[in-house]
């Protein structure tokens, strides 16, 4: 089920517009980011939809850097931001700044001072937040509202002339102290900041308050549509204020609000990441475990990757938050697709094979890609002494281990058959050396005998090995909501970020990649190489290890065995189902759960906009779920026998958790859980609702 062309109420929107001939039947967007620091995942997903639906709609898509603090911003921040999304894959059709602006800005804060809207406030700061009130207690006028429009023209030029000390004297729009609206008791226009810009210099000593620049600048620019995150929703009134009350504008911008993105086991407050870098919590702006896009182009994601992403999460009109493993799960599709296949020994342990001739090589040919012939072919030397990786030799062996130990066969890959015949150990008994025999006769690591060996294992050649360093990241923080935990943020960073493994061995190969070179080291993961000659490589995100379940499974002497993880697939889902729906005929509820406990469940009204059969699983049926996210979720469930015709599913108003973890299947990934009642398949069926719901209503 594909989502990449999914509707969403934005999409929507614009379309109306554009059919209804507003604006001349033309689109204009832009993405308006401020330079005092880097973009970051969450920036990624405006720029897809500001660039996006210009792009859709054949219309304009500008780069506007809303610079109008001057203590915050540099030329830094802007040539990143200029980079991160070039990177991305976006090109702007114009290259502006507020600052561009800032003449004309002035000019029509004059014309609301002329019209009787606004006015010189000599109060400090503190009086006038004060005088604002509180969301129930109404503002208070300013003493100097009342001032004349010659009065303030006057003063507002010696604002500009330098005459005032910063915080003597600022601009006010005159609106309504007793609105409900806190953004529109009187805000401030500009303030005095006598500070050096870097696009204007010491031209100008009073600076436009974002609020008045933001909505201006779109309107001189002809922005037909403002694409925003939901906290300027209670701003708008105040834009909109501003643009009705100013003659000689172009357009009317309109503006529309949409859900931020709020990413698990992550935290994209700028102020926040500006605090891990300052504390030097992380290595800079672009480590590569911080959210940010430099640091995630130096983790190895792909552009690709991130559009796939922003493409599948949708657009919401309220605030969620979306699991990290939907990010990770676009990643890994991506580079599965486009990675070429190498061989990598992050964690080398040396192999002797002594019926290998001494001096020899042999050269085997292997698949940069197993369904991509067009990428080539790479050669691999086999030598007299290989590494393997430590973790692939278990000197007594666990049950269904296909790995190497004493006296097992198993296959280095696309070379030979080996056998352990020896273990060299240290003076401290660390195992440092294995002496193997291996089969002349199995080339490429197939026997002539016709004899199964199961397992097989990735290494390389000890003589024409590249020596490397391999930074090994993962998530930087161990829980799903770091900052809306009581604790301070930072105690929930994960001491295991970050592993450097400075003696990895890599295949010949590696020396030849380039800089940001995207690769699969074979059975561990995907790296990317940073900078030339294979000197160092960062891992991307890992493959799944189907043998760290297996041994996670083994009873250990100081606990009791943890059950095998099961892979999912149609039974498993199936069965799961069956044995939920018929606990109660079996016994009951041994566990007793809490208010809080039930209170952790998202419960949400999902309508089914698609339904069909599984390819290969008739037990199962692939729905499309629409929560009002502006996207469809996929769920696998297993009552297709309840539903010879899924079709009588389409428009029907379910039960989703909608905060489960998704879970890669056989057959795709499954986003939620419906719930379904009954005894056994025979009567099992999805619990319905029936009313007026909407998509994403809460069920309590």
């Amino acid at each position: 089920m594909s989502t990449d062309t999914a509707p969403h109420f934005i999409r929507d929107l614009i379309a109306a517009d554009l059919a209804e001939g507003k604006n001349g039947g033309v689109i204009h967007t832009r993405f308006p980011p401020e330079p005092n620091g880097f973009l970051h995942i969450g920036h990624a997903k405006a720029i897809h939809l500001d660039f996006g639906m210009a792009a859709e709609f054949g219309g304009e898509c500008n780069l506007r850097f809303d610079d109008t603090n001057p203590v915050k911003e540099e030329t830094l921040y802007v040539e990143g931001i200029k980079e991160d999304i070039r990177w991305l894959g976006y090109a702007w059709d114009h290259e502006l700044y507020a600052s561009d602006w800032f003449e004309r800005l002035y000019e029509l804060a004059v014309q609301l001072i002329r019209k009787g809207l606004a006015y010189v406030d000599n109060q400090s700061l503190e009086q006038i937040r004060e005088g604002r009130g509180m969301f129930k207690r109404p503002g208070v006028d300013s003493p100097f509202r009342t001032r004349s429009v010659d009065e303030n023209l006057a003063l507002f030029e010696k604002m500009r002339a330098g005459d005032f000390a910063e915080g003597e004297a600022v601009l006010r729009a005159k609106i309504d102290m007793s609105s409900p609206n806190m953004n529109l008791r009187d805000p401030i226009m500009y303030r005095i900041l006598k500070a050096h810009h870097h696009r204007t210099g010491d031209a100008w000593c009073i600076y436009p308050m974002y609020d008045w620049a933001h909505g201006e600048s779109d309107a001189l620019e002809g922005i037909t549509h403002s694409l925003c995150t939901l906290e300027f929703e209670n701003h708008r009134p105040l834009y909109e204020w501003f643009v009705d009350h100013l003659d000689g504008l172009p357009v009317r911008p309109r503006q529309i609000e949409m859900a931020r993105l709020n990413l698990s086991y992550t935290v994209l407050s700028k102020r926040k990441l500006l605090r891990l870098v300052k504390e030097e919590l992380v290595d800079g702006w672009d480590d590569p475990r911080m959210p940010t896009l430099v640091g995630m182009r130096r983790r190895g994601y792909s552009p690709a990757a991130i559009r796939q992403f922003c493409d599948r999460i949708g657009v919401a009109k309220r605030d969620g938050v979306v699991d990290v493993t939907l990010l990770e799960h676009a990643l890994r599709e991506d580079l599965n697709e486009t990675s070429i296949r190498v061989m990598g020994v992050i964690d080398p342990l040396e192999v002797v094979i002594e019926n290998f001739p001494e001096g020899h090589t042999e050269w085997f040919e292997a698949p940069l890609h197993p369904t991509r012939p067009e990428l080539g072919m790479r050669r691999i030397p086999l030598s007299r002494r290989v590494y393997v990786e430590r973790d692939d030799f278990r000197e007594v062996a666990p049950r269904k281990w296909r790995r190497l130990s004493p006296g097992a066969e198993v296959r280095l890959r696309y070379a030979a058959l080996i056998t352990v015949r020896e273990v060299v150990k240290d003076a401290a008994g660390q195992v440092v050396r294995l002496i193997c025999t291996y089969d002349p006769d199995a080339v490429g690591g197939d026997p002539t005998d016709g004899r199964k060996v199961q397992g097989t294992l990735h290494w390389v050649s000890a003589e024409h090995a590249v020596s490397s360093q391999v930074y090994l990241y993962d998530r930087l923080f161990t829980v799903p909501a770091p900052d809306a935990e009581e604790a301070d943020f930072t105690t929930f960073l994960n001491p295991d970020s970050l592993q450097v493994m400075g003696g990895a061995k890599l295949e010949p190969y590696l020396a030849t990649v380039a800089p940001e070179t995207r690769v699969q080291f074979e059975r561990l993961g995907y790296f990317v190489a940073e900078g030339e000659g294979g000197a160092r490589f960062n891992r991307t995100i890992g493959l799944r290890d189907s043998w760290a379940r297996v041994e996670r499974s083994e009873p250990k002497p100081a606990a009791p065995a943890a059950p095998e993880e099961k892979k999912m697939t149609e039974e498993t889902v199936t069965a799961e189902v069956i044995e939920v729906s018929a606990r109660e005929d079996r016994e009951p509820a041994k566990e007793v759960i809490t208010f809080d406990d039930f209170a952790k469940l998202d419960l949400r009204v999902g309508v089914i906009r698609e339904a069909g059969p599984v390819k290969g699983a008739r037990k199962l049926l692939r729905l499309g779920v629409d929560l009002g996210e502006g996207r469809l979720r996929q769920v696998f469930a297993g009552v297709a026998k309840a539903y010879p015709d899924p079709s009588v599913l389409l428009g029907e108003s379910v039960v989703v958790v909608a905060n489960l973890a998704p879970r890669q299947m056989s057959f795709g990934l499954s986003e939620a859980m419906i719930l379904a009642g009954g005894g056994g398949t025979d009567r099992l069926g999805m619990t319905t609702l029936k009313g007026t719901f909407l998509p994403g209503d809460t069920v309590t």
